[in-house]
């Protein structure tokens, strides 16, 4: 199958999904890529620039929509007693460029010792976990959402 367009979470009607990809944060911005779906078929992404998936955006086939699910990993959940020590601990995981995902109470970033022990030296707590990462697009990210024209393949953070 081919991928036609991306259609982003939330827009599209989801009685026309007609299987899922599986996907870890690493591999969701791409220009081209196959997948495999959880059904067992494969799956062509080919546009013209990158594109950032996130978990619940479909992939327009001509059969149907593939919902892209992003794949559990391995992540560390930060949360502080106070609030104003969380915020000050998005300050520093940003100025490290890390990719963050904002969960109200509590951030989560990749897995990281280094960083961990670092968050807990400036009063947060870190809990290890096995969740999807749905990070933070970014300020330069093309604004509202994160579809055609946002990076190219090469740029990560």
């Amino acid at each position: 199958m081919r991928v036609t367009d991306i259609l982003p979470a939330g827009s599209w009607d989801t009685t026309r999904e007609i299987d899922r990809v599986l996907i870890d944060y690493d591999r969701r911005f791409r220009r081209r890529i196959v997948l495999a779906t959880v059904l067992g078929a494969e799956v062509l992404i080919d546009l013209p620039q990158a594109v950032r998936l996130r978990d619940g955006d479909g992939l327009l086939a001509q059969t149907g929509i593939i919902r892209v699910c992003a794949q559990p990993e391995e992540l560390m959940e930060i949360h502080a007693h106070e609030q104003g020590d969380l915020v000050r601990i998005a300050w520093h995981l940003g100025n490290r460029h890390l990719p963050v995902q904002l969960l109200g109470e509590y951030i989560r970033i990749r897995a990281d010792h280094v960083i961990g022990e670092m968050v807990e030296g400036i009063g947060g707590h870190v809990e290890t976990i096995q969740a999807p990462f749905d990070p933070e697009a970014g300020a330069y990210a093309g604004g509202g959402h994160h579809h055609r024209g946002d990076d190219d393949d090469d740029h990560r953070h």
